[in-house]
């Protein structure tokens, strides 16, 4: 691990069209933090941790990300509006455009990799403009030891240039900020954005095709944990739905907060070398190991501070998509390596807030595939005034705007592996019971804890079941420690009526939804849908 020194190690950036530059190789956290106070692009919090402003963008731009269509991916890409294609020969001037913009100047490169599983293992040397990118580097893959430096050779090339604006006219981009992917070249070429996720999610979306296309191995958007027993459990869901909460468990071991590969072996690992996390409302009675991990090393994004230095979570003046990078090791209760074996649990975690879906129901392969490329939750109505109905939330197996093939891949990938080592595949509403947003209430992440850990310690397995009339989920009629009414959603609402009504309506959105990938899948799938 690379901590507080810089390693004597002189690189040229000349084999990528950068000359005459100023190189800043393999800083430590400490420098890097030093320089971005002194350029005055960031100011310590009270917490020790660096506090910096992204500038435009505060988000991901999903419309202007792009994939380079070639040889190697026109015939295999999901071509759409989440995988957009670009002009090789486009591609190839913009980025002579971003080189020489970055020639002569001060910049900042780091060696790392992703998959912390060897056999998977991704080199990724990534060239940044500003200090606090590269910060997020080191906080967000894996590093390297210094031993492992001297051979480094890197298998993809991350270009960040935040400064750098696009001219689409010219460039073939829709804006002056881009995020494009070649899969050919293997670079990914950022600008135009300080935003740090933009980084992250570019390596995420190159491996979600190169691990299946050449792998033979599913990337998820998950956490993951391991208990005592090395059982593994798998937590997919979106934004709003629980999933760093509930995969942080006192009594397993994290793996990772976010994404992670299943290999052939059998083996879950994870992606990266650290977490990144939404602060918005962060107490540290609610999220102590992401409270507690904000100290000197971590980079808060776009947060208001105090006068002395304290960060005010609850002030999306900025953005509400305020965030935290930190390296894995600022948690305590972390497996070492990053790998975990014997997956036995998957769970769907969905915020459903019409109020309709259990608050845990087993699937079968099929209904664990249609769920899996549905990926279900719902937006909490009530944010803009005259809305009163929640909104439903489609993302294609969890993370639509990083999966450059086809959804139905992924979810027969998922099915087949769910079959050969008999997992357990559950969904789990964290949402709303007793009614809809507005009239039930949310489900007590006591019951969700409850119901989580009767899973995982197989209590579930020999319990009666009933059969959902509409979805055709099975709800187990009892579980330790939850009432035995709040495990039929129709048994919470005092109109019987009303909920076979909205649960007509949310059966209906999910069938018009999946419309447009029942061309692509098999039978066994479009049979694990609502049958209405």
């Amino acid at each position: 691990m690379l901590a507080n020194k810089q390693i004597t190690k002189s690189i040229s950036l000349e084999d990528y069209g950068i000359f005459n530059a100023q190189v800043h190789y393999q800083l430590s956290p400490e420098e890097l933090h030093q320089i971005t106070i002194e350029n005055g692009q960031g100011v310590e919090a009270s917490s020790g941790a660096l506090a910096v402003n992204t500038g435009e963008f505060t988000g991901r731009s999903p419309k202007d990300r792009f994939l380079v269509e070639d040889d190697e991916t026109k015939d295999r890409v999901w071509w759409g509006d989440i995988n957009i294609p670009f002009d090789s020969e486009k591609f190839d001037d913009l980025y002579e455009k971003v080189v020489d913009y970055l020639s002569e100047k001060e910049v900042f490169v780091r060696d790392a990799y992703a998959c912390s599983d060897e056999n998977y293992r991704l080199n990724i040397r990534v060239v940044n403009e500003y200090p606090w990118s590269n910060l997020f580097v080191y906080n967000m893959f894996l590093r390297p030891e210094e031993s492992e430096l001297k051979n480094f050779k890197e298998d993809w090339v991350v270009i960040n240039a935040p400064g750098f604006k696009a001219d689409p006219s010219r460039d073939g981009t829709r804006q002056a900020n881009f995020s494009i992917l070649n899969f050919t070249k293997k670079i990914a070429l950022i600008g135009g954005s300080g935003y740090t996720g933009e980084i992250k999610k570019g390596i995420f979306s190159a491996l979600n095709f190169i691990l299946p296309v050449h792998k033979n191995t599913l990337p998820m958007h998950c956490s993951a944990n391991i208990g005592k027993n090395n059982d593994t459990a798998i937590f997919f869901g979106l934004s709003g739905t629980g999933k760093t909460t509930l995969s942080a468990d006192p009594k397993r071991k994290l793996i990772g907060d976010d994404e992670h590969g299943w290999t052939k072996e059998n083996t879950i690992f994870n992606f990266e070398g650290g977490c990144y996390a939404k602060v918005v409302n962060l107490t540290e009675e609610n999220e102590p190991d992401i409270f507690r991990a904000i100290k000197p090393g971590a980079i808060l994004e776009n947060v208001i501070l105090g006068e002395n230095g304290d960060v005010d979570f609850e002030n999306t003046t900025i953005t509400p998509n305020t965030r935290v990078s930190y390296p894995i090791y600022h948690i305590d209760n972390i497996a070492v390596p990053s790998v975990g074996k014997n997956p036995e649990n998957i769970f769907f975690l969905t915020a459903d807030a019409f109020g309709v879906l259990p608050p845990i129901s087993k699937l079968n392969p099929g209904q664990a595939a249609y769920h899996f490329i549905s990926g279900y939750t719902a937006k909490v109505a009530g944010t803009e005034a005259g809305i009163d109905e929640p909104t439903p939330n489609f993302s294609a197996c969890f993370g639509a705007p990083f999966m450059p093939l086809h959804p139905t891949e992924y979810g027969e990938m998922l099915s087949k592996k769910m079959k050969e080592n008999k997992v357990n595949v559950w969904l789990v509403n964290t949402g709303w019971t007793g009614g809809a947003y507005g009239t039930g209430s949310r489900m007590k992440l006591k019951y969700t804890r409850a119901m989580i850990d009767a899973a995982l310690d197989g209590k579930l397995q020999d319990v009666a079941y009933a059969k959902h009339p509409l979805f055709g989920l099975e709800m187990p009629t009892e579980c330790e420690n939850v009432p035995s009414e709040v495990l039929n959603p129709r048994q919470t609402w005092k109109d019987k009526d009303a909920y076979d009504a909205k649960a007509l309506h949310l059966a209906k959105t999910f069938n018009e939804n999946f419309k447009k990938f029942a061309e692509s899948a098999n039978e066994e799938i479009l049979n694990g849908g609502p049958i209405i």
